[in-house]
């Protein structure tokens, strides 16, 4: 189901995330953040896969990337910059060391060949739709904010932390993330996600 490239990316960015929560204050503290970032991550990642299979769309998780400098064309990088890995590591920096970026991996889908024989339903076209796309990036943050619940009452407080403030920065309908591709699939489903998402981590600094 994860392809190699997957698994290298979500590794990386495990590490990186890693790096800055725990600000390596001890090697199995760093160990330990690492890898619950990956579980957190492997998480919302394998939701997306099984959304995508039921809808006929093979997905690509990879590390965030822009080439496009500005809005004007002649303003781009000569290749793609994997800034997924740089902007957590400049906010943490810039903010002092308040804020742990979590938004890093994006996704590109494409309907399976055989999509385009059926001829019912939401398989009428080949095409994968915004909305598809929007329903996909769903599943992720809904799958997270539920396993932050489990979490939670298994007495797993930090993993139950992680993914809600996972889930926020992944909701920021910016770029390519998550919340970008929920609100222009279905603007009503982010605002729903959104506001449950807002509620969840006002209750991280309630609840101990």
């Amino acid at each position: 189901m994860f392809t190699r490239k997957e698994i290298f990316s979500i590794l990386v960015i495990s590490i990186v995330l890693g790096l800055i929560i725990s600000l390596v204050e001890t090697l199995n503290i760093f160990l330990m953040t690492t890898l619950f970032v990956f579980i957190v991550v492997a998480v919302n990642v394998l939701a997306k896969k099984i959304m995508s299979f039921f809808l006929d769309i093979d997905i690509e998780v990879k590390i965030w990337e822009i080439k496009q400098l500005w809005v004007k064309k002649h303003m781009h990088f000569k290749n793609s910059v994997q800034v997924g890995i740089f902007i957590p590591l400049i906010i943490k920096f810039v903010t002092v060391g308040l804020v742990n970026w979590m938004a890093c991996l994006t996704f590109d889908a494409s309907g399976k060949v055989y999509r385009a024989a059926k001829r019912h339903g939401i398989y009428s076209f080949s095409e994968v739709s915004e909305e598809e796309m929007g329903w996909i990036a769903a599943a992720g943050i809904v799958v997270t904010l539920l396993f932050a619940v489990v979490f939670y009452f298994i007495g797993q407080g930090t993993l139950s932390r992680l993914s809600i403030v996972y889930a926020f920065f992944n909701m920021l309908p910016l770029f390519d993330w998550d919340g970008a591709k929920i609100f222009f699939g279905n603007v009503t489903l982010w605002s729903f996600l959104e506001i449950i998402t807002l509620l969840a981590l006002a209750a991280t600094f309630v609840i101990v």
